[in-house]
């Protein structure tokens, strides 16, 4: 996977919508930050406004986008927040300018669909915090200065506690993944994630356990779950219901679909729509190691 340059001072970021809204207000703080560390932001047309519960229409999101990472003055773009809406605009957008300059594209949740799309590129990317998550304070410090290290390549290791359900083991390889809905969502595409011999992480936020279970299921018989390096469960946050309405919490679903298999398993891992969202690189190198003193990821 071909990584984008290292960000150096001055160099310029470029943030925008390409699915819901969010005020701006929310995005002040980001901006303040950003320019904090050194850099020039570039705040697109499509933060601050609203067309229904996107940020704007199709058309605009999609100008946007595709003027963003065509712009070769860019060496980052910040997606300001998921929602829903990269699957309706994705496929209008053509790569070859961005594949002559690649620059890091960060976020996570719906932003995992332009990861998927990045991947078939071959181009790294950044599943991390946007931008709400930098007004969260001294709490969420740690995992905003995850993504400044790695916009500046600063080598990184987290860690989680140890989960009774892990299965221990050491992997390496490319990591890949983001949240299990749009994953499921993308199997069948021609964005579906080819997980093989990948170190593989996967969230969620809002489900039903029973849905969660069907987007499992779905994996299965996609072949998702199989020949993978290792697999990093983070959190599944905000679950509609409770374990009670389906007889399994979150992580006791996943477990029953991937228990038969070898490699090393974490849970509970620090990669989430929660304040715990560490920065990682979609396609970076990762060292997973999973024990009985708990899990770390290295890279």
């Amino acid at each position: 996977m071909i990584q984008p340059a290292y960000l150096q001072p001055g160099d310029r970021i470029g943030i925008l919508c390409p699915a819901g809204s969010i005020p701006l207000e929310k995005v002040e703080m980001a901006v303040q930050t950003i320019e904090k560390w050194g850099y020039q932001v570039k705040l697109g047309k499509t933060v601050g406004t609203q067309d229904f519960s996107f940020s704007a229409s199709d058309s605009d999101r999609s100008k946007e986008l595709q003027e963003m990472l065509d712009d070769p003055q860019l060496k980052a773009i910040l997606c300001a927040r998921g929602g829903y809406g990269v699957s309706r605009i994705i496929d209008n957008i053509d790569f070859t300018g961005f594949c002559k300059h690649p620059k890091w594209v960060i976020g996570f949740s719906d932003i995992t669909v332009l990861h998927a799309a990045l991947q078939k590129q071959k181009i790294q990317s950044i599943h991390g915090p946007m931008a709400a998550a930098f007004s969260k304070g001294e709490v969420g410090l740690p995992f905003i200065q995850s993504l400044k290290n790695v916009l500046e390549g600063v080598p990184q290791m987290m860690s989680a506690e140890v989960h009774p359900l892990q299965k221990n083991g050491m992997a390496k390889g490319e990591l890949m993944g983001g949240n299990l809905c749009m994953m499921s969502h993308l199997i069948g595409s021609s964005l579906q994630m080819d997980t093989q011999g990948k170190i593989l992480f996967i969230e969620d936020i809002g489900e039903y356990h029973y849905n969660l279970d069907r987007m499992m299921i779905q994996c299965v018989r996609a072949g998702v779950w199989e020949n993978i390096a290792g697999l990093v469960v983070g959190g599944f946050t905000d679950l509609k219901d409770t374990p009670k309405d389906f007889g399994k919490d979150a992580y006791q679903i996943i477990h029953s679909y991937i228990s038969r298999f070898q490699y090393p398993v974490c849970f509970d891992f620090p990669i989430s729509h929660g304040l715990a969202n560490y920065a990682v690189k979609e396609g970076g190198i990762y060292t997973l190691e999973v024990t009985n003193l708990g899990a770390t990821l290295q890279g």
